[in-house]
């Protein structure tokens, strides 16, 4: 009788493939643009919502294995309508995510050519990326090592790169945001606080480790230690990156599309030098990384969900050679390819703000419900194994589910509801708040229309 092999997944293993899902390298100048309270916030987060999320992922995705995901966890707490609302807002956030990466294409390439791309140039270089990524989803290759690990050190590398030369630039030329103890504490200016919602993405994601308990040694061990030890690399990296673009560039001109290059650019003194060119090659590069990294997670929820009954009948498609959701794919590169073509008439100086926060509205909403989930689920589903149990008393897993609430609506309120009612803000939020609210109401048309 032979033993059975040995389960090969390392911690090292779920911590890379942590950091190939998580960390997007064009969240980097958003967080930048927040200035110097951005280290408290990270530092703020990193506790009151990524340590609570980190636990509860793990518990429910090492307790409910499957496909579903987010949308399992709700629906066995709180009935398929709700888990039927969930798959919705995590499903749309793909296409505006996608749609956000296009628009930064021609903005990089038009950086580094010194001009402007025109209105025709620029929508069909955003249309290729969107059906580039479309036409690969179609092939499980989607969901390969390579292409995850690649992205990662891609990712890596240029964090090292920009943080590298914005200590070399401090130690020669100073730095364009003064680093004084008042800078660093917590800045409440509005503008810096719509920000904020990007941390908490860059917070979101992590349960997908939990997928990998079945080659775990030791799940209960390694899960929670993979997310903790991803979240503060992760943390790192983005802290390190912003660094760097905030030796380049005042906060306040910071470019939420095209900070990172254009901080390479003044630390290295040129516009299409080598680095300036390689980076900016490298940074495009990720940008594929990260949709086909997340297109066959997202993709596979929303069919998912459409197999049984709460998703459109299109979602239901899948390949007769492989399985993959062509359904899902395609209707992802339908409503980006429909957003980016009525971009140009949306009354917004930077599109791309417009289209990645009204992202992560839709993001951060699918995972407001998972919180009380996780109570609920403890209350009625008692019985069901737990390989990995967050500890504490009843009294203290409410404050650790509540906190993360409370953070994410905040977060939602500071990046899409109008505080201030002069032109120029309501310019740059008014089309986050229409766009939620036309995506919220035709997710309750659909999820209510399945249930008749």
């Amino acid at each position: 009788m032979t033993d059975a092999p040995k389960k090969k997944f390392r911690l090292i293993d779920a911590v890379m493939a942590v950091i190939c899902v998580v960390f997007v390298a064009e969240a980097a100048g958003p967080v930048a643009a927040i200035g110097n309270s951005q280290y408290f916030w990270w530092l703020f987060l990193l506790i009151t919502f990524l340590l609570p999320y980190g636990l509860i992922s793990s518990e429910l995705g090492t307790t409910y294995e499957g496909d579903g995901g987010l949308y399992d966890w709700v629906s066995k707490a709180f009935g398929k309508k709700w888990g039927g609302r969930v798959s919705w807002y995590y499903w749309i956030n793909f296409p505006l995510w996608m749609a956000s990466l296009a628009l930064m294409f021609p903005k990089v390439i038009g950086l580094l050519a010194g001009m402007e791309l025109g209105l025709f140039p620029s929508l069909f270089i955003e249309l290729a990326f969107v059906w580039i990524i479309v036409f690969i989803s179609f092939f499980s290759v989607c969901d390969s090592s390579w292409i995850l690990n690649g992205a990662a050190i891609i990712k890596i590398l240029i964090a090292l790169s920009l943080g590298g030369l914005g200590i070399y630039g401090a130690i020669h030329h100073g730095v364009a945001n003064e680093y004084t103890l008042s800078s660093m504490l917590p800045s409440f200016d509005l503008n810096s606080l719509s920000y904020i919602s990007v941390i908490l993405f860059n917070c979101l994601g992590f349960e997908v480790v939990c997928t990998f308990a079945g080659d775990m040694e030791n799940p209960k061990k390694q899960i929670p230690q993979a997310i903790v030890a991803g979240g503060l690399v992760i943390a790192a990296i983005y802290i390190f990156m912003a660094f760097g673009i905030g030796v380049a560039i005042p906060a306040d001109q910071i470019s939420t599309s095209t900070g990172l290059i254009a901080s390479v650019q003044l630390l290295t003194g040129t516009t299409r030098g080598i680095i300036v060119v390689i980076i900016s090659i490298g940074f495009l590069l990720t940008l594929f990384g990260n949709m086909i990294s997340w297109s066959l997670g997202v993709n596979n929820v929303a069919a998912y969900a459409a197999d049984n009954g709460d998703m459109p009948e299109v979602f239901k498609i899948k390949s007769k050679k492989n399985g993959m959701p062509v359904g899902v794919s395609l209707m992802n590169g339908l409503v980006a390819s429909l957003l980016l073509i009525i971009a140009p008439f949306i009354p917004n100086q930077d599109l791309f703000w417009s289209f990645f926060a009204l992202n992560l509205v839709m993001f951060l909403l699918s995972y407001l419900p998972v919180f009380p989930a996780f109570l609920k689920l403890r209350k009625i589903d008692p019985e069901t194994e737990r390989p990995f149990k967050v500890p504490g008393s009843p009294a203290f897993l409410r404050v650790l589910a509540g906190i993360p609430m409370i953070l994410i609506v905040i977060a939602l309120i500071f990046t899409a509801v109008p505080l201030r009612f002069d032109p120029e803000s309501l310019a740059g939020i008014l089309p986050i708040t229409i766009g939620a609210i036309i995506f919220i109401l035709l997710g309750e048309f659909i999820v209510n229309k399945k249930r008749k």
